[in-house]
């Protein structure tokens, strides 16, 4: 079987309050950084030949230093990016309550199916994503890398695992976490889930 590592992008400043980050654009923390330099010494010697990345800075910045130390170029691809939360993004969960009343505990009760105001829904990340990802692991002749995000990593799982999009944050995904997958003849087990090379 083959390996694919689907890898969370490491840590990006959040303020308190937390807002909702999305397409937000935000780079690295140095901590993040450290993270990322820990996952590519775990992914060191486990003969990764290809990197394939969101082409969010953060995830951009974190395949970067995978890729400097594996020796590997690392490839973007539009539909890995996160979540478009629309008019909701960089906001905090009072204030989408205040701006928009009600919503949030609409999205609450239909999480696969519910878009914020000019956003996308979990299902619509799905969509995009999984031929993505499944175009990348059919073409692969070695370990894979893919370096995404918490909502792009949880959406392919629950496809993987055959789990209802609902259940979608009932799947930790920290800041840097590994998840190792197996591959053959079309069929995926998951490994290992939200390591921490840490």
């Amino acid at each position: 079987m083959s390996e694919v590592y689907l890898i969370r992008h490491g840590e990006i400043t959040q303020s308190a309050p937390r807002r909702f980050v999305g397409r937000t654009d935000l780079p690295l923390t140095d901590a993040g950084r450290e993270q990322m330099a820990a996952v590519a010494r775990f992914l060191t010697g486990r003969g990764v030949g290809r990197l394939v990345c969101s082409p969010l800075a953060r995830c951009v910045e974190s395949a970067g230093i995978v890729g400097t130390v594996l020796g590997i170029v690392p490839e973007t691809a539009a539909d890995l990016r996160e979540i478009s939360l629309g008019a909701w993004e960089g906001l905090t969960v009072d204030e989408v309550r205040d701006r928009f009343p009600g919503r949030y505990e609409a999205r609450g009760r239909n999480l696969a199916g519910f878009r914020p105001p000019g956003g996308e829904s979990f299902a619509d990340v799905q969509r995009r994503a999984w031929p993505v990802f499944e175009l990348a692991v059919t073409d692969m002749d070695e370990p894979l890398a893919i370096v995404a995000h918490g909502g792009v990593n949880r959406v392919l799982l629950c496809r993987i695992l055959g789990m209802p999009l609902e259940n979608l944050f009932r799947l930790e995904q920290h800041y840097a976490c590994v998840n190792v997958l197996l591959h053959a003849d079309g069929e995926y087990r998951v490994a290992a889930m939200n390591l921490s090379a840490l």
